[in-house]
């Protein structure tokens, strides 16, 4: 079986609409390695968007969701509930930022979290306003799309959406936007489009995902935490990509020493296996009435089963260390090519949440085409890298963080070699 025989019969089969970064097909993952169907091998610098942080097929993982196969594979929570679902909360209730009771649900996908945080706020509130940012990403549902801060390719040809949904500018000074930028664009908006005692929620990725892996300043946090104190508004954190070790905390976070009142996870929770969650203060999630919040496959007993290994593997291969650890290695070979690439603008990331951005050289011009170009050469050489940014500008390093130091160092020697030849291209 060829790539090109089942991409041809992808074209015919699927919706242009469902976009493919590459024409390979996976055939079997282990770790941080794929094979496709024609036998070749990959580095995984993906991990399926930050979902697979402990590695493809983790041994622990997968004995896991086997066992509970082994017990049930479906009841709906709703209907008869299972005691490990019950454990998980607990699990996360206890890990999740703030120093409250907390409660949890649990759903299937990132956006469906997203959009249950906003039921929740609302019916917590009374109110129906929700303030988000530029560049920020929450899904592709209706309410994700928007307050997703990005048209294309989320919003584009969909309609109008949701109403009372207002952004603000998220603050990345390299682009022109300041942390003092983003407060007085936020005080404009209470003067002119809303009235802060309408708004229900604001909602962040303390580190934007698809919007370039910028991380938001601690002032902004502190700032908005002040302001929701100050008019009754609940601070959503949508942990969806930054969560589980990624940055080198459990939570982004927790670098912060800010708590949200609501917290969204999906992506890493699972180790590959669909779950998503939302945790809070207690009282704001007991804001929705019975039967307001769930659904057939919420909280998926394999999900859940996997969930709780990923949470055991994090503590005991002691993965937030490693996140360090490999982020710092990666951004010290990323600096060491800075002389010599003059397309580079920025290196940055917390943990191994990292990213690098390119401009023309010596300009503020985003350049699109040599970061497709690194990528390019990247797949070339079998190393599966992401994009990202307003302007697709930013090349983000999301490698399963028990990546074997082995293949690791292979990566890195792929990366440099990548970037160089891009380089030598554009001087052509």
């Amino acid at each position: 079986m060829l790539n090109s025989d089942v991409n041809k019969r992808k074209d015919t089969a699927i919706a242009r609409g469902v976009s493919m970064m590459t024409q390979i097909f996976a055939d079997r993952a282990e770790n941080s390695e794929i094979w496709d169907i024609e036998g070749n091998r990959y580095i995984d610098f993906a991990a399926g968007i930050a979902v697979v942080n402990t590695g493809h097929r983790h041994p622990k993982v997968i004995e896991a969701v086997k066992a509970q196969l082994d017990r049930f594979t479906h009841t709906c929570h709703q209907v008869m509930p299972y005691e490990n679902y019950v454990g998980l909360a607990e699990r996360l209730n206890a890990i999740v930022p703030g120093d409250f009771e907390k409660k949890t649900i649990f759903v299937t996908t990132g956006a469906e979290a997203v959009e249950n945080a906003v039921k929740i706020a609302r019916a917590a509130t009374g109110r129906s306003g929700v303030i988000a940012f530029s560049g920020g990403f929450h899904g592709r549902t209706f309410m994700g799309m928007a307050l997703t801060g990005k048209v294309v390719p989320y919003k584009k040809g969909f309609g109008s959406m949701p109403g009372d949904v207002f952004h603000a500018p998220f603050p990345i000074p390299m682009h022109g936007v300041t942390v003092e930028d983003s407060i007085a664009a936020l005080d404009k908006l209470f003067k002119a489009d809303v009235d802060p005692e309408r708004v229900a929620a604001i909602i962040l990725e303390p580190v934007q995902g698809e919007g370039g892996f910028y991380d938001a300043p601690r002032e902004l946090l502190v700032h908005l935490r002040k302001v929701c104190d100050e008019h009754g508004i609940l601070l959503i954190a949508d942990e969806v990509q930054s969560g589980f070790a990624r940055t080198g905390k459990m939570f982004a976070m927790e670098h912060y020493g800010v708590a949200a009142d609501l917290t969204t996870m999906a992506k890493g929770l699972g180790g590959g296996f669909p779950i998503s969650a939302v945790t809070g203060r207690a009282e704001i999630m007991d804001g929705a009435n019975p039967g307001g919040l769930g659904g057939t496959y919420a909280g998926n007993p394999m999900g859940i089963a996997a969930a709780h290994a990923v949470l055991d593997v994090i503590e005991e291969e002691q993965l937030c260390d490693r996140a360090n650890a490999l982020g710092s290695h990666l951004k010290q070979r990323l600096e060491s090519l800075r002389a010599d690439i003059p397309e580079i603008v920025d290196i940055r990331g917390l943990g191994f949440m990292t990213a690098i951005e390119f401009n023309l050289p010596d300009s503020d011009v985003p350049n699109t085409d040599f970061t497709n170009a690194v990528k390019a050469h990247a797949l070339e050489r079998n190393l599966i890298l992401l994009s990202c940014g307003v302007y697709g500008n930013v090349i983000r390093f999301l490698a399963p963080i028990t990546i074997q130091d082995e293949v690791f160092a292979e990566a890195l020697d792929i990366i440099e070699a990548s970037i160089r030849a891009a380089h030598e291209d554009a001087r052509k």
